[in-house]
């Protein structure tokens, strides 16, 4: 799920629960797109991306970089541990700002949100009586 920095749901990608969550990353950015006041076509590609320790892979950061969005995502621990194994080799760790970080509770505050809507909550549309309602969110 993408936002914007008031909490509005931009794009939006269900997975399968036995799927991680950073292989729909693409998706998820590819689906944005924010309407601009007057002409002009929506725009599609974030200042910034604010994401929790899932989403750390250097695949993540590379296509990030590529498109010219800036990340704020925290390194997990094993890529600090494999980093400092290799010593000079390992590279630096990217940048991280833990003060920008605190705006990802924004994400957080919008699944809450969307938890109390019944109506995406729950799936009560089935036809059939014997199957069970499905849960979407």
């Amino acid at each position: 799920m993408a936002v914007d920095g008031r909490g509005l749901p931009l794009s939006i990608v269900l997975t399968p629960g036995n799927v991680n969550d950073c292989t729909a990353f693409g998706q998820v950015l590819a689906a944005i797109a924010v309407p601009r006041h007057g002409s002009g076509r929506p725009r599609c590609r974030p200042d910034r991306v604010i994401a929790d320790k899932a989403y750390s892979s250097a695949a993540i950061r590379r296509s990030l970089r590529a498109r010219g969005i800036a990340a704020t995502i925290p390194e997990r621990g094993d890529q600090q541990a494999g980093r400092a194994r290799r010593g000079s080799r390992g590279g630096r760790p990217p940048l991280f700002d833990p003060a920008l970080y605190k705006r990802r509770n924004v994400v957080e505050r919008c699944i809450g949100r969307l938890k109390q809507w019944r109506g995406i909550a729950t799936r009560y549309d089935c036809e059939d009586e014997r199957v069970p309602p499905r849960v979407v969110v």
